[in-house]
């Protein structure tokens, strides 16, 4: 018994080794940031391609879950992670709305990449009814509309030992019940919806909730993924961009380096640093060495943030978020400047407590954004990708080189440049590409940005 156990893991590990991947974003050559455009609407994302990430800059765009989910009477944000079948009908919209976006941001330069639940179904509900109609009774596993039953899941039992990896991986995170995927008809039903999701042009899937699978069953699953669709404009061949949500801030048994040999890795420490940083609890320094140096994954396998929707719902003051606008501003700015990593943009909601879904109104249907005549949004939409000190980085991390130039430029933080004017600060830069920068302490912004292209003499 003891034999066949260790030359299980001996062929694990030579799988796992053979699956190791080259992680390529699926980007446009001059593109280099996605952002997540949380609970927006099909529609609303299609528009947004067009009529401003595209001309922007950026490179991609973190959709939520597609797949359909439980209805939870308060309708929380949380209900878009307890899938109750595998149709594509969620509050964001129907599969022919799905399909029409994918074309629309593809059509300009805008990849999609989709939030995919694959670890659990939804937890205990009375009645359960999906957004698509489907009904189910998970109390007794059975989900009619996959199908699954009973059998398809791990035994019963809760996540509450993280020191404990089968406890982390086997067992049911909040009671969400946990797909077994070292079953070949389980890994069959999540195989189908990643390839129908490829077909469709989209660039890649986060994972969500990885860390409680098995890599090992990941890495058949991700080997069975077709490559990404030629008739969308990528290139032959190319596999689709993963990443695994793997939080780890170090002291458990569930590693991200157990998982970065698959794909990449959303690195949560990244945010939590540069947090602590700009609240004065790490001295600014020591960013000389910033990167693995620190504890972070190596830079091609690392997918960082500075918040995203689970950890600006965390208690206390950790991460940073757009209600530290200021300081909010600043670390997405160092992100952006900053050479490590694939950087991801958060695009809130406003919210007062926790469980706060998407705006609504009476009968739970998600109000479309509305754009304001300065670029920022309404409705009760945040939109920090629409931020000036933002998008205007996102356009510099897409340009910026190692070569200085000489000239005066216009900073991209506080202002813009219109007809070879600076609307906000502008900085020479001599000839030996010097400067000489101020920001005093009580300025609106704490950083600054320049870009070879936006200068004015």
């Amino acid at each position: 018994m003891m034999f066949n156990l260790t030359l299980y893991f001996v062929i694990v590990n030579i799988f796992i080794n053979i699956m190791t991947v080259s992680v390529t974003t699926n980007y446009l050559n001059d593109r280099t940031t996605m952002v997540h455009l949380f609970e927006w609407k099909w529609n609303d994302i299609a528009n947004e391609c067009e009529k401003f990430l595209g001309p922007m800059g950026y490179a991609g765009v973190q959709v939520s879950p597609i797949q359909e989910n439980v209805i939870i009477d308060s309708r929380p944000w949380y209900e878009r992670y307890q899938p109750i079948s595998y149709l594509w009908q969620t509050r964001s919209g129907n599969k022919e709305e799905f399909q029409s976006m994918v074309f629309r941001c593809n059509n300009v330069g805008v990849r999609i990449y989709v939030d995919i639940v694959l670890n659990h179904m939804s937890a205990d509900h009375i009645n359960a009814i999906g957004t698509g109609g489907s009904r189910a009774n998970p109390s007794t596993r059975h989900y009619p509309m996959v199908p699954y039953n009973q059998t398809h899941f791990h035994s019963i039992c809760q996540v509450n030992d993280f020191q404990n990896i089968e406890n982390v991986r086997n067992c049911e995170l909040l009671g969400l019940h946990d797909l077994d995927q070292s079953q070949e008809y389980v890994r069959e039903k999540i195989i189908e919806v990643l390839n129908k999701l490829i077909e469709t042009g989209v660039a890649g899937f986060r994972i969500d909730a990885a860390k409680h699978m098995w890599p090992e069953d990941l890495a058949i699953i991700y080997s069975r993924i077709k490559n990404l669709n030629v008739l969308h404009r990528f290139a032959p061949n190319s596999r689709p961009f993963i990443f695994q949500e793997v939080i780890d801030y170090g002291g458990e048994i569930v590693s991200k380096y157990q998982y970065n040999k698959l794909g990449a890795v959303t690195e949560f420490r990244y945010g939590r640093e540069i947090s602590n940083s700009l609240r004065g609890r790490n001295l600014l320094k020591w960013f000389i060495n910033w990167g693995e140096a620190w504890g972070l994954l190596p830079s091609t396998d690392a997918l960082v943030f500075i918040d995203n929707h689970d950890t600006q719902r965390t208690l206390g003051d950790i991460p940073l978020t757009y209600k530290t606008s200021k300081l909010y501003k600043m670390a997405v700015a160092f992100m952006l400047a900053h050479p490590y990593g694939y950087p991801r943009v958060m695009s809130s909601f406003s919210f007062n407590s926790f469980e706060d879904g998407p705006p609504c109104d009476s009968y739970h249907n998600i109000i479309s954004v509305s754009i304001n005549g300065d670029k920022s949004c309404d409705n009760g939409w945040v939109c920090e990708h629409r931020w000036r000190q933002i998008y205007n980085m996102v356009g510099f991390r897409n340009f910026v080189g190692s070569t200085n130039l000489a000239g005066t430029y216009c900073d991209l933080i506080s202002g813009e440049a219109i007809n070879k004017t600076c609307t906000g600060k502008s900085i020479n830069v001599d000839t030996h590409g010097k400067a000489y920068i101020e920001i005093l302490n009580n300025e609106l912004d704490g950083v600054l940005a320049l870009r070879g292209d936006v200068k004015v003499a």
